[in-house]
Protein backbone atom coordinates (compact mmCIF):
# COMPACT_ATOMS: atom_id res chain seq x y z
CA UNK A 1 0.00 0.00 0.00
CA UNK A 2 1.26 3.66 -1.02
CA UNK A 3 2.36 5.09 2.68
CA UNK A 4 -1.06 7.33 3.66
CA UNK A 5 -2.05 8.71 7.53
CA UNK A 6 -4.18 7.22 9.59
CA UNK A 7 -6.07 10.08 9.05
CA UNK A 8 -6.61 8.84 5.18
CA UNK A 9 -7.08 5.21 6.01
CA UNK A 10 -9.84 6.55 8.59
CA UNK A 11 -11.55 8.78 6.18
CA UNK A 12 -11.33 6.63 2.80
CA UNK A 13 -13.67 4.48 4.97
CA UNK A 14 -16.37 6.59 5.52
CA UNK A 15 -19.75 7.25 3.92
CA UNK A 16 -18.86 10.17 1.97
CA UNK A 17 -15.49 12.01 1.24
CA UNK A 18 -14.62 15.08 -0.30
CA UNK A 19 -11.76 14.23 -2.83
CA UNK A 20 -10.08 15.71 -6.58
CA UNK A 21 -7.86 14.95 -8.75
CA UNK A 22 -4.62 17.33 -10.41
CA UNK A 23 -2.12 16.35 -13.02
CA UNK A 24 0.41 17.37 -15.03
CA UNK A 25 1.97 16.69 -18.16
CA UNK A 26 5.38 17.26 -19.21
CA UNK A 27 6.80 17.14 -22.70
CA UNK A 28 10.22 15.90 -24.06
CA UNK A 29 10.97 19.58 -24.71
CA UNK A 30 10.51 20.52 -21.19
CA UNK A 31 7.39 22.51 -21.23
CA UNK A 32 4.79 21.51 -18.51
CA UNK A 33 1.15 21.71 -18.91
CA UNK A 34 -0.75 21.18 -15.00
CA UNK A 35 -4.76 20.54 -15.05
CA UNK A 36 -7.55 20.24 -12.50
CA UNK A 37 -10.23 18.24 -11.82
CA UNK A 38 -12.56 20.06 -13.71
CA UNK A 39 -10.30 19.82 -16.98
CA UNK A 40 -10.89 16.06 -16.36
CA UNK A 41 -13.85 14.95 -18.49
CA UNK A 42 -16.27 13.11 -16.57
CA UNK A 43 -16.36 9.48 -16.77
CA UNK A 44 -12.63 8.89 -18.82
CA UNK A 45 -10.46 8.93 -16.67
CA UNK A 46 -8.89 5.38 -15.65
CA UNK A 47 -5.69 3.60 -14.20
CA UNK A 48 -5.47 -0.21 -14.63
CA UNK A 49 -2.74 -2.41 -13.48
CA UNK A 50 -2.06 -5.95 -12.73
CA UNK A 51 0.63 -9.01 -11.90
CA UNK A 52 -1.28 -12.23 -12.61
CA UNK A 53 -2.64 -13.48 -15.97
CA UNK A 54 -6.56 -13.89 -15.89
CA UNK A 55 -7.21 -17.02 -14.08
CA UNK A 56 -4.24 -18.09 -11.63
CA UNK A 57 -0.76 -16.66 -9.58
CA UNK A 58 2.26 -16.45 -11.14
CA UNK A 59 5.72 -15.52 -10.63
CA UNK A 60 8.09 -13.09 -12.56
CA UNK A 61 5.56 -11.13 -14.17
CA UNK A 62 6.75 -7.44 -15.86
CA UNK A 63 3.25 -6.01 -16.48
CA UNK A 64 2.81 -2.16 -16.97
CA UNK A 65 0.34 -0.39 -15.76
CA UNK A 66 -2.46 1.53 -17.82
CA UNK A 67 -3.88 5.07 -17.88
CA UNK A 68 -5.98 6.45 -19.81
CA UNK A 69 -7.61 10.41 -19.79
CA UNK A 70 -9.81 12.66 -21.99
CA UNK A 71 -8.58 16.82 -20.54
CA UNK A 72 -10.72 19.64 -21.69
CA UNK A 73 -7.41 21.27 -23.26
CA UNK A 74 -6.03 22.46 -26.35
CA UNK A 75 -2.30 21.28 -25.89
CA UNK A 76 -0.82 20.60 -29.31
CA UNK A 77 -1.02 16.69 -29.88
CA UNK A 78 1.79 16.29 -31.72
CA UNK A 79 4.04 17.80 -29.03
CA UNK A 80 2.87 14.83 -26.87
CA UNK A 81 4.83 12.42 -28.10
CA UNK A 82 6.65 10.16 -24.82
CA UNK A 83 5.24 13.18 -22.60
CA UNK A 84 5.35 12.22 -19.15
CA UNK A 85 1.96 12.35 -17.60
CA UNK A 86 1.98 12.71 -13.40
CA UNK A 87 -1.37 11.79 -11.30
CA UNK A 88 -2.76 12.84 -7.71
CA UNK A 89 -5.53 12.02 -5.71
CA UNK A 90 -6.64 14.59 -3.11
CA UNK A 91 -8.44 13.39 0.01
CA UNK A 92 -9.56 15.24 2.44
CA UNK A 93 -9.29 14.13 6.21
CA UNK A 94 -10.70 14.94 9.41
CA UNK A 95 -8.84 18.11 10.00
CA UNK A 96 -9.67 19.82 6.89
CA UNK A 97 -6.49 19.52 5.03
CA UNK A 98 -6.16 17.39 1.94
CA UNK A 99 -3.53 14.41 2.01
CA UNK A 100 -1.80 13.69 -1.32
CA UNK A 101 -1.50 10.23 -3.03
CA UNK A 102 0.54 10.19 -6.01
CA UNK A 103 -1.12 8.48 -8.72
CA UNK A 104 1.71 7.09 -10.58
CA UNK A 105 4.01 8.44 -13.49
CA UNK A 106 3.50 7.27 -17.00
CA UNK A 107 4.13 8.10 -20.82
CA UNK A 108 2.20 8.93 -23.04
CA UNK A 109 1.45 6.27 -26.36
CA UNK A 110 -1.15 7.28 -28.20
CA UNK A 111 -2.33 11.33 -28.37
CA UNK A 112 -6.25 11.99 -29.98
CA UNK A 113 -7.75 15.35 -31.35
CA UNK A 114 -11.51 15.76 -30.68
CA UNK A 115 -13.30 19.51 -31.30
CA UNK A 116 -12.67 20.31 -27.58
CA UNK A 117 -11.16 17.57 -26.10
CA UNK A 118 -7.75 15.44 -25.97
CA UNK A 119 -7.30 11.69 -25.54
CA UNK A 120 -4.76 10.36 -24.11
CA UNK A 121 -3.36 6.92 -22.96
CA UNK A 122 0.15 6.42 -21.48
CA UNK A 123 2.03 3.31 -20.04
CA UNK A 124 4.45 3.61 -16.99
CA UNK A 125 8.18 2.53 -17.43
CA UNK A 126 7.73 -0.54 -17.87
CA UNK A 127 7.84 -0.46 -21.19
CA UNK A 128 11.10 1.07 -21.34
CA UNK A 129 12.66 -2.43 -21.20
CA UNK A 130 11.40 -3.54 -24.37
CA UNK A 131 14.97 -2.97 -25.75
CA UNK A 132 17.04 -6.26 -27.73
CA UNK A 133 18.98 -7.40 -24.99
CA UNK A 134 22.60 -8.62 -25.87
CA UNK A 135 24.40 -9.17 -22.96
CA UNK A 136 24.14 -13.09 -23.08
CA UNK A 137 27.89 -13.20 -21.44
CA UNK A 138 26.48 -11.38 -17.99
CA UNK A 139 27.40 -13.42 -15.02
CA UNK A 140 26.44 -11.87 -11.76
CA UNK A 141 24.18 -12.13 -8.66
CA UNK A 142 20.10 -10.74 -9.26
CA UNK A 143 20.82 -6.93 -8.42
CA UNK A 144 24.00 -7.53 -11.13
CA UNK A 145 21.59 -7.86 -13.88
CA UNK A 146 18.69 -5.51 -12.10
CA UNK A 147 21.25 -2.67 -12.56
CA UNK A 148 22.29 -3.64 -16.16
CA UNK A 149 18.69 -3.76 -16.97
CA UNK A 150 17.78 -0.30 -15.54
CA UNK A 151 21.20 1.63 -16.76
CA UNK A 152 20.22 0.41 -19.94
CA UNK A 153 17.00 1.15 -20.41
CA UNK A 154 17.20 4.14 -18.08
CA UNK A 155 14.73 3.31 -15.37
CA UNK A 156 15.59 3.80 -11.29
CA UNK A 157 15.32 0.83 -9.24
CA UNK A 158 13.97 1.24 -5.92
CA UNK A 159 16.14 -1.32 -4.07
CA UNK A 160 19.91 -1.04 -2.99
CA UNK A 161 22.28 -3.90 -3.67
CA UNK A 162 22.20 -5.07 0.25
CA UNK A 163 18.22 -5.12 -0.09
CA UNK A 164 18.57 -7.31 -3.29
CA UNK A 165 21.05 -10.00 -1.92
CA UNK A 166 19.75 -10.12 1.39
CA UNK A 167 16.88 -12.14 -0.22
CA UNK A 168 16.80 -15.67 -0.77
CA UNK A 169 18.63 -16.65 -4.01
CA UNK A 170 20.07 -12.97 -3.50
CA UNK A 171 23.20 -13.35 -3.37
CA UNK A 172 24.01 -16.72 -6.00
CA UNK A 173 25.69 -16.53 -8.85
CA UNK A 174 23.76 -16.33 -11.73
CA UNK A 175 24.42 -16.76 -15.61
CA UNK A 176 22.60 -17.36 -18.43
CA UNK A 177 22.34 -20.54 -20.18
CA UNK A 178 23.33 -20.07 -23.99
CA UNK A 179 20.19 -21.62 -25.40
CA UNK A 180 17.49 -19.40 -24.40
CA UNK A 181 14.50 -17.31 -26.47
CA UNK A 182 15.72 -14.01 -24.17
CA UNK A 183 15.01 -10.93 -26.94
CA UNK A 184 14.39 -8.11 -24.59
CA UNK A 185 15.42 -7.07 -21.02
CA UNK A 186 11.88 -7.36 -20.03
CA UNK A 187 12.24 -10.91 -20.49
CA UNK A 188 15.61 -10.63 -17.94
CA UNK A 189 13.35 -9.33 -15.45
CA UNK A 190 10.74 -12.18 -16.25
CA UNK A 191 13.43 -14.39 -15.11
CA UNK A 192 15.16 -12.25 -12.10
CA UNK A 193 11.58 -12.01 -10.90
CA UNK A 194 11.47 -15.69 -10.83
CA UNK A 195 14.56 -16.84 -9.33
CA UNK A 196 13.62 -13.61 -6.48
CA UNK A 197 10.45 -15.53 -5.89
CA UNK A 198 8.38 -12.25 -6.41
CA UNK A 199 7.16 -9.89 -9.41
CA UNK A 200 8.19 -6.76 -10.56
CA UNK A 201 6.20 -3.53 -11.24
CA UNK A 202 6.72 0.08 -11.57
CA UNK A 203 5.98 1.89 -8.42
CA UNK A 204 4.58 5.12 -8.15
CA UNK A 205 8.04 7.21 -8.36
CA UNK A 206 8.62 5.32 -11.72
CA UNK A 207 11.04 2.97 -9.87
CA UNK A 208 11.38 -0.73 -10.77
CA UNK A 209 9.92 -2.34 -7.25
CA UNK A 210 10.25 -6.08 -6.52
CA UNK A 211 6.86 -7.53 -4.93
CA UNK A 212 6.51 -10.45 -2.71
CA UNK A 213 3.01 -12.18 -2.20
CA UNK A 214 2.65 -11.89 1.48
CA UNK A 215 0.20 -13.11 5.34
CA UNK A 216 -0.26 -9.88 6.45
CA UNK A 217 -2.92 -7.83 5.40
CA UNK A 218 -3.31 -4.00 5.05
CA UNK A 219 -7.08 -3.41 5.37
CA UNK A 220 -10.05 -5.07 5.83
CA UNK A 221 -12.88 -4.04 3.03
CA UNK A 222 -16.47 -4.49 4.69
CA UNK A 223 -19.50 -4.96 3.12
CA UNK A 224 -20.44 -1.30 3.15
CA UNK A 225 -17.94 -0.55 1.23
CA UNK A 226 -18.40 -2.91 -1.70
CA UNK A 227 -21.08 -2.37 -4.90
CA UNK A 228 -20.81 -6.07 -6.20
CA UNK A 229 -18.15 -8.46 -4.79
CA UNK A 230 -17.55 -12.60 -5.98
CA UNK A 231 -15.87 -15.12 -4.01
CA UNK A 232 -14.35 -18.39 -5.00
CA UNK A 233 -15.07 -21.18 -2.62
CA UNK A 234 -11.40 -22.43 -2.72
CA UNK A 235 -8.10 -21.34 -1.27
CA UNK A 236 -5.17 -20.92 -3.84
CA UNK A 237 -2.46 -22.73 -2.91
CA UNK A 238 0.80 -23.83 -3.54
CA UNK A 239 3.03 -26.76 -2.10
CA UNK A 240 5.44 -27.46 -4.83
CA UNK A 241 7.51 -25.97 -8.50
CA UNK A 242 8.78 -27.71 -11.39
CA UNK A 243 11.59 -26.10 -13.25
CA UNK A 244 12.71 -27.36 -16.61
CA UNK A 245 15.74 -28.51 -16.95
CA UNK A 246 17.15 -27.85 -20.37
CA UNK A 247 20.11 -30.20 -20.72
CA UNK A 248 18.78 -33.78 -19.12
CA UNK A 249 14.75 -32.34 -21.01
CA UNK A 250 13.65 -33.02 -18.11
CA UNK A 251 11.06 -31.64 -15.25
CA UNK A 252 12.48 -31.40 -11.75
CA UNK A 253 9.83 -31.26 -8.75
CA UNK A 254 10.91 -29.96 -5.53
CA UNK A 255 7.49 -29.62 -2.83
CA UNK A 256 6.92 -29.24 0.74
CA UNK A 257 6.18 -31.72 2.68
CA UNK A 258 2.49 -32.07 2.93
CA UNK A 259 2.13 -31.62 -1.06
CA UNK A 260 -1.35 -31.25 -1.30
CA UNK A 261 -1.45 -27.99 -3.10
CA UNK A 262 -0.95 -26.56 -6.84
CA UNK A 263 2.35 -26.55 -8.61
CA UNK A 264 3.96 -23.69 -9.77
CA UNK A 265 5.61 -24.35 -13.52
CA UNK A 266 8.59 -22.69 -13.89
CA UNK A 267 9.06 -23.62 -17.27
CA UNK A 268 12.34 -23.15 -18.79
CA UNK A 269 14.44 -20.52 -16.57
CA UNK A 270 18.22 -19.67 -18.23
CA UNK A 271 19.07 -18.52 -15.17
CA UNK A 272 18.58 -21.82 -13.19
CA UNK A 273 20.12 -24.39 -15.36
CA UNK A 274 24.15 -23.99 -14.44
CA UNK A 275 25.01 -25.43 -11.28
CA UNK A 276 25.08 -28.45 -9.16
CA UNK A 277 22.10 -30.11 -8.89
CA UNK A 278 21.90 -29.46 -5.35
CA UNK A 279 22.57 -25.54 -6.03
CA UNK A 280 19.36 -26.11 -8.56
CA UNK A 281 17.54 -27.75 -5.68
CA UNK A 282 18.30 -24.86 -3.24
CA UNK A 283 17.24 -22.08 -5.47
CA UNK A 284 14.08 -23.70 -6.14
CA UNK A 285 13.25 -24.71 -2.79
CA UNK A 286 13.74 -21.07 -1.73
CA UNK A 287 11.19 -19.63 -4.77
CA UNK A 288 8.90 -22.32 -3.02
CA UNK A 289 9.72 -20.73 0.30
CA UNK A 290 8.33 -17.26 -1.08
CA UNK A 291 5.19 -18.94 -3.04
CA UNK A 292 3.92 -21.28 0.03
CA UNK A 293 2.67 -17.89 1.87
CA UNK A 294 -0.14 -17.62 -0.90
CA UNK A 295 -3.31 -18.97 0.63
CA UNK A 296 -5.75 -16.78 -0.86
CA UNK A 297 -9.58 -16.59 -1.84
CA UNK A 298 -9.92 -15.47 -5.49
CA UNK A 299 -12.02 -12.56 -5.64
CA UNK A 300 -13.81 -10.03 -7.94
CA UNK A 301 -15.06 -6.67 -6.21
CA UNK A 302 -16.36 -3.34 -7.23
CA UNK A 303 -15.62 -1.14 -4.09
CA UNK A 304 -15.82 2.58 -3.56
CA UNK A 305 -11.90 2.86 -3.49
CA UNK A 306 -8.94 3.20 -2.29
CA UNK A 307 -6.71 5.02 -4.50
CA UNK A 308 -3.59 3.68 -1.78
CA UNK A 309 -4.31 0.16 -2.41
CA UNK A 310 -1.70 -1.37 -4.59
CA UNK A 311 -0.65 -4.42 -6.28
CA UNK A 312 0.24 -7.23 -3.85
CA UNK A 313 -1.65 -5.70 -1.19
CA UNK A 314 -3.48 -8.63 1.41
CA UNK A 315 -6.48 -7.72 2.25
CA UNK A 316 -9.53 -9.47 4.22
CA UNK A 317 -13.16 -8.99 3.42
CA UNK A 318 -16.10 -9.10 6.17
CA UNK A 319 -20.05 -9.00 5.98
CA UNK A 320 -22.23 -10.33 2.98
CA UNK A 321 -20.81 -14.08 1.34
CA UNK A 322 -17.39 -12.93 3.00
CA UNK A 323 -15.35 -14.98 5.25
CA UNK A 324 -13.63 -12.78 7.34
CA UNK A 325 -10.99 -15.30 8.56
CA UNK A 326 -9.96 -15.55 5.13
CA UNK A 327 -7.03 -13.46 3.54
CA UNK A 328 -6.86 -12.84 -0.26
CA UNK A 329 -4.34 -10.82 -2.72
CA UNK A 330 -4.76 -8.03 -5.05
CA UNK A 331 -3.86 -9.21 -8.45
CA UNK A 332 -5.69 -6.64 -10.50
CA UNK A 333 -7.04 -3.29 -10.45
CA UNK A 334 -9.05 -1.06 -12.11
CA UNK A 335 -9.19 2.59 -10.50
CA UNK A 336 -12.15 5.11 -12.33
CA UNK A 337 -10.78 8.28 -11.73
CA UNK A 338 -13.90 10.19 -10.00
CA UNK A 339 -15.67 6.61 -9.83
CA UNK A 340 -15.72 3.24 -8.54
CA UNK A 341 -12.82 1.13 -8.01
CA UNK A 342 -12.38 -2.39 -9.19
CA UNK A 343 -10.01 -5.12 -7.09
CA UNK A 344 -9.27 -8.73 -8.52
CA UNK A 345 -7.42 -11.93 -7.52
CA UNK A 346 -7.06 -14.68 -9.78
CA UNK A 347 -6.56 -18.11 -8.84
CA UNK A 348 -6.85 -22.12 -9.47
CA UNK A 349 -8.38 -25.05 -7.49
CA UNK A 350 -6.18 -27.32 -5.56
CA UNK A 351 -8.77 -29.58 -5.26
CA UNK A 352 -8.21 -29.85 -9.27
CA UNK A 353 -5.18 -30.69 -9.12
CA UNK A 354 -5.23 -33.44 -7.54
CA UNK A 355 -6.38 -35.42 -10.27
CA UNK A 356 -2.94 -35.65 -11.88
CA UNK A 357 -0.29 -38.11 -10.74
CA UNK A 358 2.76 -36.91 -9.41
CA UNK A 359 4.45 -38.83 -12.48
CA UNK A 360 2.00 -36.09 -14.62
CA UNK A 361 3.16 -33.28 -12.57
CA UNK A 362 6.80 -34.14 -13.59
CA UNK A 363 6.24 -34.23 -16.50
CA UNK A 364 3.89 -31.62 -17.21
CA UNK A 365 5.99 -28.68 -16.79
CA UNK A 366 8.28 -29.89 -19.93
CA UNK A 367 5.15 -30.45 -21.93
CA UNK A 368 3.49 -27.53 -21.42
CA UNK A 369 6.74 -25.72 -22.25
CA UNK A 370 6.91 -27.82 -25.88
CA UNK A 371 3.51 -27.25 -26.79
CA UNK A 372 4.15 -23.49 -26.81
CA UNK A 373 6.90 -23.47 -28.45
CA UNK A 374 9.60 -24.30 -25.44
CA UNK A 375 8.66 -21.32 -23.16
CA UNK A 376 5.84 -18.31 -23.10
CA UNK A 377 7.34 -15.27 -21.77
CA UNK A 378 6.32 -13.44 -24.71
CA UNK A 379 2.69 -13.06 -24.05
CA UNK A 380 2.69 -9.41 -22.01
CA UNK A 381 -0.93 -7.51 -23.18
CA UNK A 382 -0.32 -4.07 -22.77
CA UNK A 383 1.74 -2.62 -25.28
CA UNK A 384 2.38 0.23 -27.41
CA UNK A 385 -1.05 0.39 -29.84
Amino acid sequence: MYPVSEAFLQAVQENTRKYYWTGKITTKAGVEYPFGYEDIVKGSGYITAQCCGSTEIELGTVYAAEMGITLFSQIDRYTLEDAKVELSYHLRIADGSFEEVSMGIFEVSEANRTAHCLELKAYDYMLRFEKSFNGFETVGNAYAFLALCCKSCAVELAHTQAEIEAMPNGAEMLSIYPENDIETYRDVLYFVAQVLGGFFCINREGKLELRKYGSTPVMEIQSRHRFTSSFSDFITRYTAVSSTNLRTETAEYYALETDDGLTMNLGINPLLQFGLEETREQLCRNILNDLSVVNYVPFDSNTIGNPALDLGDVLTFTGGQADGEQLTCITAFNCKIGGKQTLKCVGKNPRLSQAKSKNDKNISGLLNQIEAGKIGIHTFTNDRG
